[in-house]
């Protein structure tokens, strides 16, 4: 492992700054914080908290990424991936374990990121992030019908099918004025593209609706239509610090919680920073990005946010717009920060079916259904993996989808590797053939003596084929008196397969049948040397290549 180093993008860029850099960052922060605002707003309300909350995490969690992180176009906030995860620690728990679950992930990235464990995260199998980022879209649709439709109920039951049975009852009760305002938003921001992808589609819907609601609540007498204000008291104060008092307790129950916000936070945040890659043909630090996320969850909650992330729409907005260092996200932040303390009173009168309306939307883009759609069509055990996750996610919750969907992803490619692992006996002779197994006839077959078995195993040596293996020899009916182990294809080894490798020698060794390797790897050749394995064959019966082996095969069949 190469020696941890905190370099984050910002410092690198610093270097190279210039003018034109700073106006590209100014002009790509603003508009970036314009998006903000109203994702923001929408995302802080649908997680169970105040509005404020979602603008002071983009502020606080956007500012810390943006300066730690690892990416140069990186913008990090509040997410819709979250929103389900953070509602359900607030109900179980409360918000003071939100706090404490949310500081803890932040432990955790900041340590993923300091053991270089940013690639691996990277390489959790494409079939679970589909699965349960569309779950995830599910769940935020359905948890919006209520206020897009404006339905009467007191209640909303947490259990998904539970949730749908209470809205078919309560149907009735829809106001249309509410309908009209969530459709309206729905369309303008669906179309706003078409004219303009500078002003963003949110933004316009809600300014819009904001003032149609208001004009109707005073001149046309309707007073149907929630707005922000009759469900929240609008504070433009910034929090105090809140640091939490953490007990052994409190940690033991919240370590699954904050598991699965470190995982979330580390999939989305890599994965959007990748894809910015690949517009700008950059290569962000995986390791630095997870300590920038870490540092941003760890300081978001003490100042009275929420947990957040790298954030695809946001990071793409800024890349579209110019944003070439972190400066722009930093910028971002600084717009948020001004908003806030300006006009954050007039978020009282946005409506909450026009808020609805705009994480419609941005359910709808995270469903990612045509990708859904062309993973069907995808090996059986793949399917598998992408149905379970998502229906998990759906109907129970992200921990339990990420935890089993991990797990089944794991099984099916031991199993896979299992299948691909042969293991083969050769008594006669030894028939060259290439990768594919079809015949070299220019080369030479090779003559196994008699009371010789030549074992050669094709793939890893791991915990799922050791077992196997041992069977397979030891099933063998007759007994030979020298038993050749092949080893040339074998790429790694790992303690359950030298336990198997040693239990086989010995149990050789007691029949009276002498053991010999073959063309063992310089990787593999190290693992066995420093387990003591060699001690115990001996450095004789340790061959470079299948034709040593045989010659001493025949050297110890002479002596005897």
């Amino acid at each position: 492992m190469s020696k941890f180093a905190f370099k984050p993008k910002l410092f690198l860029d610093l270097a190279t700054y210039d003018r034109s850099k700073l106006t590209a960052d100014l002009m790509a922060g603003l508009i970036v914080g314009i998006v903000a605002l109203p994702l923001a707003i929408a995302f802080g309300i649908a997680s169970g908290v105040t509005p404020e909350k979602g603008i002071i995490t983009a502020i606080i969690a956007g500012l810390a990424i943006s300066l730690f992180g690892g990416s140069r176009v990186q913008i990090g906030g509040p997410t819709g991936a979250f929103i389900v995860i953070i509602y359900g620690i607030i109900q179980q728990y409360g918000e003071t374990g939100l706090l404490i679950a949310t500081v803890m992930a932040g432990i955790f990235l900041i340590l993923l990121g300091a053991f270089h464990l940013g690639t691996i995260i990277k390489y959790i199998p494409y079939p679970i992030v589909v699965g349960f980022t569309s779950g995830i879209a599910v769940t935020i649709f359905t948890t919006q019908v209520k206020d897009l439709f404006g339905l009467s109920i007191e209640n909303v039951p947490a259990d998904f099918i539970e949730k749908w049975i209470v809205y078919f009852r309560h149907f009735t009760t829809l106001d249309p004025w509410s309908t009209v305002v969530g459709i309206l938003s729905v369309v303008i921001i669906a179309v706003t593209p078409r004219f303009s992808h500078k002003i963003p589609g949110s933004l316009v819907a809600i300014i819009l609706m904001t003032v149609g609601v208001y004009l109707l609540k005073q001149y046309a007498g309707v007073t149907t239509v929630e707005t922000i204000g009759d469900r929240f008291s609008i504070s433009a104060e910034l929090p105090g610090m809140n640091v939490p008092q953490l007990n052994w307790e409190a940690v033991k129950s919240l370590v699954s919680p904050a598991i699965t916000i470190a995982v979330l936070g580390a999939i989305e945040s890599l994965l959007s920073a990748t894809v910015a890659d690949g517009v700008i043909g950059d290569h962000h630090d995986s390791n630095q990005e997870l300590i920038g996320q870490g540092i941003a969850n760890i300081l978001s909650p003490i100042f009275g946010g929420i947990p957040a992330t790298g954030a695809i729409a946001r990071t793409m907005t800024n890349i579209n717009n110019g944003g070439q260092t972190p400066v722009a996200g930093i910028v971002h932040a600084i717009v948020l920060l001004l908003i806030f303390l300006l006009l954050m009173p007039l978020a009282q009168y946005i409506p909450m079916a026009c808020l609805a309306g705009v994480l419609v939307i941005v359910s709808y883009n995270m469903s990612g259904w045509r990708t859904f759609r062309e993973l069907l069509k995808n090996p059986k055990s793949d399917v598998a993996v992408l149905l379970i996750t998502f229906f998990l996610t759906v109907i129970f919750d992200l921990t339990v989808a990420i935890e089993f969907g991990l797990v089944l992803a794991c099984l099916l490619f031991i199993k896979r590797v299992m299948e691909a692992t042969e293991v083969n006996i050769f008594r006669d002779e030894i028939i060259p053939t290439d990768s594919d197994g079809d015949e070299l006839p220019k080369e030479e077959h090779l003559i196994i003596p008699d009371h010789v078995e030549v074992y050669e195993i094709n793939g890893p040596y791991f915990f799922g084929i050791a077992n196997r293996f041992e069977e397979v020899v030891l099933q063998t009916k007759e007994r030979p008196q020298v038993r050749i182990i092949r080893m040339r294809k074998v790429p790694f080894i790992d303690s359950t397969g030298i336990h198997n490798l040693t239990s086989l020698c010995e149990i050789s060794h007691k029949e009276g049948i002498h053991v010999i390797l073959s063309g063992v790897n310089p990787k593999v050749h190290a693992v066995l040397k420093k387990s003591g394995f060699y001690e115990m064959l001996g450095k004789k019966n340790i061959c470079d290549n299948i034709h040593d082996a045989l010659e001493e095969s025949r050297h110890f069949l002479n002596r005897k």
